[in-house]
């Protein structure tokens, strides 16, 4: 539970820098995301979150292995 926590403190912080740092074109991807259909947002969260998942799994797969 704790690297969960953890995990979503990062987010959050990334994703802040990120708004922090570039204002506009955080402002242009909301407007283009708004701009898509649901079915190809929805098909783009799916792919983002599956990257996500083979990412940390091959993290904590070359940690855990010597």
């Amino acid at each position: 539970m704790r690297d969960f926590l953890t995990a979503c403190c990062l987010a959050l912080v990334i994703e802040g820098v990120a708004y922090a740092l570039f204002p506009g074109a955080m402002q242009r991807m909301i407007a283009a995301m708004l701009a898509l259909d649901p079915q190809t947002l929805r098909m783009f969260g799916l792919a983002t979150a599956i990257a996500g998942i083979l990412g940390i799994w091959l993290v904590r797969a070359a940690i855990l292995t010597p």
